[in-house]
C-alpha cells in the first residue's frame, strides 16, 4: 500500500494514543515505514479477542469460586497467558503447571512455588490465595 493510504481508523490503538509500525511504499515505489492507528477489520478482530479473554477469565473466576479450579488458572487468563507462556514464566513443565490448576494440589504448594506464580502475575502470594474466594 502507498504511504498516504495507510489506514488511520479510530479503534483500540487510537484510544490509547498508540500506533503500529507498518510498511508502505513512498512516492518513488520504495518501501518505507509509516505509523497507523489501525484499520476497521483489525479493530473488530482485536475487540473480539479482548472480549473472548474477558469471558474466559470470568468463567475461570466462577470455577475458582466453585472449587473446580485453582486461582492460578484465573490469573493466567486474566494476564492473557496460556499454559505454555505461564510455564515459561515460572520455569516449570506444562504438565506440572496444569496439575497446579487442581484446588487440592494448589492448597499444598509451598511458598517458593506460590511466589513464582505471584511474580509471574505481578501480585502477592496473599492475593493469589485469597482475592477470588471473597
Amino acid at each position: 500500500m502507498e504511504k498516504e493510504n495507510v489506514p488511520q481508523h479510530d479503534g483500540n490503538l487510537s484510544k490509547k494514543n498508540l500506533k503500529e509500525l507498518v510498511y508502505a511504499t513512498d512516492e518513488n515505489g520504495n518501501y518505507t515505514t509509516a505509523l497507523s492507528t489501525g484499520w476497521e477489520p483489525k479493530a473488530i478482530a482485536l475487540s473480539n479477542a479482548i472480549d473472548d479473554i474477558k469471558e474466559r477469565a470470568e468463567e475461570a473466576r466462577i470455577k475458582v469460586q466453585n472449587g473446580e479450579l485453582s486461582p492460578i488458572c484465573y490469573f493466567m487468563e486474566l494476564n492473557k497467558m496460556d499454559l505454555s507462556i505461564l510455564a515459561g514464566y515460572v520455569d516449570m513443565w506444562k504438565w506440572r503447571v496444569k496439575r497446579h490448576f487442581k484446588p487440592s494440589v494448589f492448597a499444598k504448594l509451598n511458598n517458593k512455588t506460590l511466589q513464582k506464580y505471584a511474580d509471574a502475575f505481578d501480585i502477592s502470594i496473599a492475593e493469589l490465595k485469597n482475592s477470588i474466594t471473597k
